[in-house]
């Protein structure tokens, strides 16, 4: 049955819904002068989340969907450096001065490629730009096969404290075949060196659906991994479109898993991880019972941003470097997406905004709704219609497909309260997906 679902609602063309309304709707209409208004009218007391993307990598995984640069050199990191403190000091320039900081992101790429001393005075720069609070999160993407204990000190130091490790998988055939060979000890060193520095919160990312894997290879790596008690766990599905990500094009197609495959792969890894102790949050993250994530989604304020879930409650991310998405007041704004382009605006002291979308009044409602099924696999519609001025009939009524989720046995509907039924929560894109006004929809 779970097979034949997801088949069905062809999870592979929806949203992951991190966002609403999603990047393609975005519109060069909304450039540089509609981000310096939304900056400038940001509450000065309101605490905001940063977003920093470092696009470099020492080599090329295929799987990998993200716009990165692969150097052997440090020039290129650096010279991107000096350009992410010019887009600071730019957008620091048009926000009000000071800005509470709750939560901090290095994304990429690599960001533990940039060298420990430049690190260092990257943080004390964001420090003496904004007013970092004493609880805020400061987390960092590593890559372990790369990382080192002079690294994992210069992490300390600048006050990170949680990491996240791509993983994906330790089946050494499954290595081979996207291009990234990590042993289960170099995962196990650079955990053992965090934690030594003080470095204590720790995510894992893991991948299924990867050429040559099977349920077998991928219970292994959940089993190796739980022995190593990171805090949390991402599981995300591999996507594979060669047409849009050309080293995606070096991958074996006739290896892959099947839908079938996936689905078992699927089920196979949140029950072991389950059983390991683990509790499922929303739709592909596992966590601790004491984890940030576990916390949040008891208390009901679980949140969906554009780095997936999380347990930050601020309104607002402000996005640097090239690429990088923003959610200000007004809407959302997004970077130059290529290096070059984002180099030329900077470098020019203008800010590299490229395009963006600004979101109505009906816009706020809907990405309510899909936010709250992402998080908690269901949502009070006539509540959250309420609190936002809109009658719930409306929106109901105009959730195609609704009808027929119901129907399969995927929610269960009472007075325009709609809840996704545990065993469905694969399937919980497609019940978003109902209230996305923009979606090209294809009946199934």
């Amino acid at each position: 049955m779970q097979t034949s679902i997801l088949t069905k609602y062809r999870q592979a063309r929806l949203p992951w819904y991190t966002i609403y309304p999603t990047v393609p709707e975005f519109s060069a209409t909304i450039g540089a002068e509609t981000y310096e208004e939304w900056l400038r009218d940001l509450p000065a007391d309101d605490p905001v989340s940063l977003y920093l993307h470092v696009p470099f990598c020492r080599s090329m995984c295929w799987y990998c969907g993200f716009p990165t640069t692969i150097t052997r050199h440090d020039a290129p990191i650096l010279n991107y450096l000096a350009l992410l403190r010019d887009e600071i000091r730019l957008v620091s320039k048009q926000a009000p001065q000071e800005l509470p900081v709750s939560d901090v992101h290095f994304g990429g790429g690599t960001p533990t490629l940039i060298g420990s001393a430049e690190f260092l005075a990257l943080m004390g720069f964001l420090r003496r730009r904004y007013a970092f609070r004493k609880t805020a999160t400061i987390a960092v993407e590593i890559d372990p096969r790369t990382f080192t204990a002079e690294m994992a000190e210069t992490l300390a130091a600048a006050g990170v404290n949680r990491a996240s490790l791509g993983v994906q998988t330790f089946d050494p055939i499954v290595q081979k075949a996207i291009n990234r060979v990590q042993s289960e000890a170099q995962t196990e060193a650079a955990v053992e060196m965090l934690r030594r520095h003080g470095v204590s919160r720790i995510n894992f990312d893991l991948i299924f659906g990867l050429p040559h894997q099977t349920v077998q290879s991928c219970v292994n790596t959940v089993t190796a991994a739980t022995a190593m008690r990171p805090n949390r766990l991402a599981v995300f599905i591999y996507a594979h479109i060669p047409s849009v990500i050309k080293n995606q094009r070096l991958i074996e197609e006739t290896a892959l898993p099947d839908s079938a495959a996936r689905a078992q792969q699927a089920a196979a890894v949140a029950q072991t991880l389950v059983v390991a102790g683990y509790r499922e949050i929303g739709l592909d993250h596992f966590a601790l019972p004491d984890d940030d994530l576990s916390l949040a989604q008891t208390a009901g304020r679980l949140r969906r941003n554009s780095l997936g879930y999380s347990a930050d409650t601020s309104k607002t991310l402000i996005g640097f470097g090239a690429s990088a998405i923003g959610r200000v007041g007004g809407g959302y704004v997004q970077n130059e997406v290529t290096r070059d382009c984002y180099s030329r605006h900077i470098a020019a002291g203008r800010l590299a905004t490229s395009k963006g979308y600004r979101l109505t009044d009906e816009d706020r409602a809907r990405a309510a709704i899909i936010e709250r099924l992402m998080c908690d696999l269901e949502a009070d519609v006539p509540a959250i219609c309420a609190a936002h001025g809109f009658d719930p009939i409306r929106f109901i009524d105009s959730a195609e497909g609704l009808a027929m989720l119901a129907e399969d046995g995927i929610v269960d509907i009472e007075k325009g309260f709609i809840r996704a039924r545990q065993e469905h929560r694969f399937v919980i894109r497609a019940v978003a997906a109902a209230f996305d006004a923009f979606l090209d929809r294809v009946a199934p």
